[in-house]
């Protein structure tokens, strides 16, 4: 199983993992509430785990247009 991480704003690959088994907490996700577990990972048909993150390029366009955060995508 690939595990991807994925920028949620230019969805730009940020890093792979590739591991046979990985348990939730490996991944520091247990934090997360249902809510968030649905909207940040996602499984491919294949049985890939997508997680949304942010990329540095995006997170320092962010802070520079904090209104930015208001839109899912944005151009940088």
């Amino acid at each position: 199983m690939n595990i991807n991480y994925i920028c949620r704003h230019c969805n730009r690959q940020v890093g792979k993992l590739d591991r046979e088994r990985v348990e939730i907490s490996e991944l520091g996700l247990e934090c997360l509430n249902e809510d968030d577990h649905r909207e940040m990972i996602t499984y491919s048909n294949s049985g890939d785990m997508n997680i949304k993150t942010i990329c540095h390029s995006c997170e320092r366009t962010l802070d520079q247009h904090p209104h930015y955060h208001e839109q899912d995508y944005f151009i940088h």
